[in-house]
């Protein structure tokens, strides 16, 4: 049984919970209009959280998903939202996903790459944010190809349509939205990688781990989870399985 007590300690050594959010990915956190909080799945799951321990909730964002996994060294945020990798893990102890999002291609129309498995080839550029879910997937996994590094997805994109590369790797929403403003592009209708987005904690918080995990489990059973998604915008997104 988790010491509920232990774990409020774990997660508010400031007094408050500080979540960090991840604002480089659309389908998880957007931008308040008026300036406030951050929007999105991942800021409600935060404001949940700290109800529910019965405490203030401070955000920490970030540009990118690189950034904010960088950030656990310096102890900045107490509970995270970004997607789980074997990278990241040496310092974050993570739960079980709460959403899948696909990690797939844009190239250009004319272009003979039709599946992820032809742009795995000699001479292929393929733009990428650097340290993304799919950028430390990429850097494991292919083989041939080349891997020319953003500072940001968003930077990515903007390379891929500037200059002569052959593909540009991303997250299927944000990826589709720039084809559809875009003409003469297309995205893969497969994917390279199932994106498992999760939340995390430091490491070495072992109440607060228990915790979130039982409480990302249940956000997911109950609705709460596919109800955030609806609210901010992103209803083709689907939730994880149980963990």
């Amino acid at each position: 049984m988790t010491d509920i007590a232990e774990a409020k300690r774990q997660f508010t050594p400031s007094g408050f919970l500080r979540a960090g959010i991840n604002m480089g990915n659309p389908v998880i956190a957007q931008k308040d209009p008026h300036g406030g909080d951050p929007k999105g799945v991942g800021a409600a799951l935060a404001r949940e959280l700290a109800r529910r321990l019965g405490v203030d909730v401070k955000f920490t964002t970030y540009e990118t998903a690189g950034k904010l996994a960088d950030a656990v060294k310096n102890r900045e945020w107490d509970v995270a939202f970004l997607a789980i990798d074997p990278a990241r893990a040496t310092d974050i102890d993570f739960t079980a996903a709460y959403v899948h999002i696909e990690g797939t291609y844009m190239v250009a129309e004319a272009s003979p790459m039709k599946t992820p498995a032809d742009a795995d080839r000699v001479g292929v550029k393929i733009a990428v944010g650097l340290k993304t879910a799919y950028d430390l997937y990429l850097t494991r996994e292919i083989k041939h190809a080349t891997l020319v590094r953003s500072e940001s997805s968003k930077a990515a994109i903007a390379q891929f349509f500037s200059e002569p590369l052959d593909a540009v790797a991303g997250v299927r929403q944000p990826l589709e939205a720039s084809a559809a403003s875009h003409p003469g592009y297309r995205v893969m209708p497969e994917s390279f990688m199932v994106i498992q987005q999760a939340s995390g904690v430091p490491k070495g918080r072992s109440a607060a781990h228990a915790y979130l995990a039982a409480f990302i489990e249940e956000m997911k059973a109950s609705g709460f989870v596919a109800k955030a998604l609806r609210d901010s915008g992103q209803s083709d997104v689907a939730v994880a399985p149980p963990g």
